[in-house]
């Protein structure tokens, strides 16, 4: 074991200095203490063969409004307790009234209803068997009995934001017929499909904010949702994001598809949930048969995702995940990323952080190609990991992969192709650097938290040259992202014996592996 030649090493070098120290004239202690030279801070990051769901996005030419024509337009304009409507076809397009609840029954294709104004107590609903635009143009309606959107379709809706628009529902539901379902301020039976360049408020106090029984798409614009009972985004069949902003507050999950998938391509990202960020959540009861048909997958392509949990997990998939590309920084109370399959991370800044489970989880297995993740679990008083794969797979074949907790799991030697290198944690706020022996860099890392076991991976680490550890120092002039420094000047730091040598994939110098993690074939420990 190398780590060990070299601590023999270092009580040979003591006891001779002391040797040296007592021949001589002048009795002054001798300092093994060693400081690092300047080195220079680079950026590398490998890339291996993208795994996983790599080029799924979703694309579907039906949900492009533009490929849909409207050949008639409907306008209503609430106004505190009524509302005015214009209706060019009212033998196809039924329209009621009573005060500011506005019920529509249209029985024909290409209808473009055109709504604005504000109401404090009204609704509209809309029952129709065709495909329709919606277009919300600085709307305000709050409903004091039950939602204040309720589309009874099971047909594609294209929602048109256009300036700013609001909607609050009741506390409680009355007068629901019971064939009907309503569980949502914006609800609907069909696909709900968001675009435009405006801005939806959405407050959900009795259930869910914004529910679709089949699909939700959002393309572009801006949906805040301001609080929700539930779920801020709920849907049955899956959820979609091109792009736009999500700004979602929920008591319970922030984006919950319940027996399907998710696909995000690009977006932002703001989330603050009790439970679950963002979670494909299908689940069913052990003596029930599960549907094969269902693939609760989460797909991440890119966007930038800040996500904050009090009580649930970041991002949840009960099948499989796959990050592509994205910035990703999330704060969980349970595990950061966690899926029920198999876990690839392909690409993206991704920062993890878990205050009582551990940051990164897979029941299957994780495969990391690319990109740059920073793994964190500060709980110390159960084995949790930055890494838990449940001994499965832990193949590592590109990019930069650093965690800190109290263990992690030992990556598969036998399956990863980049170097890996586990060892003894230091306290925190430690300024971490690791530099070969002719004093390149390898890692400089600001250390947030004490944690007991860091695991690190990137192709820094060569195979055949001998690494030293070095604690505390300065970087000047350098470019740090959650930490990790790309660039800059690295000095000053203090070298205490620590050093390894990379003979094979995974070396362990240190550092405790997770309750039932065991080294791969190979590993040098």
């Amino acid at each position: 074991m190398k780590y060990t030649i070299f601590k023999k090493l270092g009580i040979l070098a003591v006891v001779f200095a002391v040797f040296a120290a007592c021949s001589s004239d002048d009795e002054s202690e001798i300092d093994i203490v060693a400081t690092s030279e300047d080195i220079v801070i680079t950026s590398t990051n490998s890339t291996g063969t993208a795994e996983g769901d790599t080029d799924n996005t979703g694309a579907d030419e039906d949900d492009l409004v533009e490929n849909a024509t409207f050949g008639n337009t409907v306008q209503i304009v609430f106004s505190n307790t009524s509302a005015t409507i214009t209706n060019p076809v009212p033998d196809d397009v039924v329209i009621t009234q009573d005060g500011a609840d506005v019920t529509i029954n249209s029985s024909i294709s290409e209808v473009a209803y055109e709504v604005s104004g504000t109401t404090t107590d009204g609704m509209l609903k809309i029952y129709s068997d065709k495909k329709f635009k919606l277009s919300l143009t600085d709307l305000s309606i709050t409903n004091t009995d039950g939602p204040a959107i309720n589309i009874q379709s099971s047909k594609t809706i294209f929602v048109i934001l256009e300036g700013t628009s609001s909607l609050t529902d009741a506390s409680s539901y009355s007068n629901i017929p019971d064939d009907e379902d309503a569980k949502a301020t914006f609800f609907s039976e069909g696909q709900l499909v968001f675009c435009g360049s405006g801005a939806l408020n959405v407050a959900g106090n009795y259930k869910h904010g914004i529910t679709s029984d089949d699909y939700v798409r959002v393309i572009s614009g801006t949906i805040t949702v301001t609080e929700a009972a539930s779920d801020a985004i709920h849907t049955n069949d899956y959820i979609i994001v091109d792009g736009g902003t999500l700004n979602l507050t929920a008591s319970s999950d922030g984006m919950d598809c319940e027996e399907g998938y998710i696909i995000i391509n690009d977006g932002t990202f703001n989330i603050n949930a009790v439970d679950d960020g963002i979670v494909a959540s299908y689940d069913i009861d052990d003596e029930e048969e599960p549907d094969d048909s269902i693939t609760p997958n989460v797909t991440i392509n890119g966007g930038d995702f800040v996500i904050n949990t009090s009580e649930g997990e970041g991002i949840e998939a009960k099948g499989i995940m796959t990050i592509n590309d994205g910035t990703i920084n999330i704060s969980a109370y349970d595990d950061g990323l966690n899926a029920i399959g198999n876990l690839y991370i392909n690409g993206g800044d991704i920062y993890v952080y878990s205050t009582l489970n551990d940051a990164i989880d897979s029941n299957a297995g994780i495969t990391i190609t690319g990109g740059t993740t920073i793994a964190i679990s500060v709980r110390t008083d159960e084995p949790d990991g930055s890494f838990d794969t449940d001994d499965n797979l832990f193949k590592i074949t590109g990019g930069t992969i650093l965690g800190l907790a109290l263990n992690t799991s030992f990556p598969t030697v036998s399956e990863s192709t980049q170097n890996s290198v586990i060892f003894d944690g230091v306290s925190s706020n430690t300024l971490l650097n690791i530099q070969s022996e002719d004093g390149t860099e390898a890692l400089t890392y600001q250390v947030p938290y004490s944690v007991n076991t860091i695991i690190y991976s990137n192709a820094k680490l060569e195979t055949g040259k001998t690494y030293k550890i070095y604690t505390g120092g300065s970087v000047s002039s350098g470019t740090e992202v959650n930490g990790l420094y790309t660039s800059g000047t690295y000095s000053g730091g203090t070298y205490l014996g620590d050093s390894f040598t990379i003979n094979s994939t995974v070396t362990q110098i240190g550092g405790d592996l997770g309750p039932t993690g065991e080294p791969g074939e190979g590993g040098q420990r």
